[in-house]
């Protein structure tokens, strides 16, 4: 199957140049839908993202606590596949593609299968994202399922409050195949380091609630919710926007941009907040922990486009954005990536449903990474010849 590839601008480097320009309202929601959207009463105006740097500590017995109750999640103790069934109105869900959006839609969602409970959920979910909301990107939206603690209670879903899933963008078999490829990416990351978000492949069927009918079946990744990845760090998520290279723990920093060009991803910005999550601890340490690889070259999305500034030609093109360093300075973290050649290369092949023309593909381009592991002249025009001296990305 041929795709038409669709130039657009995402939001990362827009948000940079106009230092977090406010977004402009998408159309007019539908109204009157059945089983429609929820808007909420008005709520009071929000604390600045400041203000929960100013939160009293817990002390660090509390703090080891909540590490164990979050890395005990049972979502995420299993890499098998969670067969789920969401049923909402999903034309109305789909209609809603505005991304400041704080409409709710009732949903029910069922797990099946030997190790699941089936009792169903009474959910809420709300649309998200940027690029992905877009109609000219994508049919179906990407979602954020909202649960309730005395629902969840003895499921798979014990003790989540919220998750982002990652949807099949349209009902084809080479997006169920991307969504496999970026599934694929969070695992590497998990490879890679603990400080990441984990992810729980789903088989994920979406009813509509009025009629009854499928509306897909297809692939879907649960992610593990900013509040429980800083919770297995002992610290705390927090939102802070403008952040420069040298406020950030440099160790975390550099395995973070490292990784994102392991897989060919620079749709990620710190200054901007932009698929990047910020954990801080008692210490007053910054870690910035990414997430959303979809426009990346291990996943090759039929609508991924670089953006001009940064002057490559593909997103299959690997660009290091992160801080310059000599390569020695590098060394540490590099070392890390090459220890885990091997497991790396095996997870291609553990992923359920990945076609022999994708794990191929995954393969050759994790493949040309390694290589380039092993190659000093590469490796420093690569990464401290063509660094970007910058304070921030």
């Amino acid at each position: 199957m041929s795709f038409r590839r669709v130039v657009i601008l995402t939001a990362p480097f827009l948000m940079l140049l106009a230092a977090v320009a406010p977004r402009a309202a998408e159309a007019p929601q539908a109204a009157g839908v059945q089983q429609g959207a929820q808007t909420p009463p008005a709520q009071k105006a929000k604390k600045p993202p400041s203000a929960k740097m100013g939160l009293p500590w817990p002390d660090a017995a509390k703090l080891a606590d909540q590490r164990r109750e979050a890395e005990a999640r049972p979502l995420f103790q299993q890499s098998d596949p969670l067969v789920v069934t969401l049923t909402a109105d999903f034309k109305a869900v789909n209609r809603d593609r505005n991304p400041d959006t704080t409409k709710t839609f009732p949903a029910v969602l069922t797990t099946t299968g030997p190790a699941a409970a089936s009792t169903p959920l009474k959910v809420t979910l709300r649309t998200r994202g940027n690029l992905r909301l877009n109609y000219r990107t994508c049919g179906f939206v990407p979602l954020t399922v909202n649960f309730a603690k005395k629902e969840v209670a003895g499921t798979a879903f014990d003790g989540q409050n919220k998750l982002k899933l990652v949807t099949h963008c349209q009902n084809d078999d080479q997006y169920d195949q991307g969504v496999l490829r970026e599934y694929l990416a969070y695992r590497l990351y998990n490879l890679v380091t603990p400080q990441s978000f984990r992810a729980r492949l789903a088989m994920a069927t979406y009813v509509d609630a009025a009629s009854g009918k499928t509306v897909a079946t297809r692939h879907a990744i649960f992610i593990e919710d900013e509040d429980d990845v800083a919770r297995r760090m002992e610290g705390r998520a927090v939102s802070l926007p403008r952040m420069m290279f040298t406020d950030l723990d440099p160790e975390s920093l550099t395995q973070m941009t490292l990784f994102q060009y392991m897989i060919g991803n620079t749709d990620f910005s710190i200054f901007a907040i932009h698929n990047v999550a910020m954990v801080t601890t008692p210490a007053k340490v910054f870690y910035p922990i990414t997430w959303d690889f979809d426009v990346s070259g291990l996943v090759d999305p039929p609508y991924g486009i670089p953006q001009p500034v940064l002057g490559i030609a593909s997103i299959q093109e690997r660009l290091y954005r992160g801080p310059c360093r000599s390569l020695a300075e590098f060394e540490p973290s590099l070392a890390i990536f090459r220890a885990k050649q091997a497991e790396a290369l095996a997870l291609i092949d553990s992923i359920p449903g990945l076609d022999q023309r994708n794990r191929r593909e995954v393969s050759e381009y994790l493949g040309q990474f390694f290589t380039l592991l092993g190659r000093k002249d590469g490796l420093k025009r690569d990464l401290v010849d063509k660094c970007r001296k910058q304070p921030t990305m």
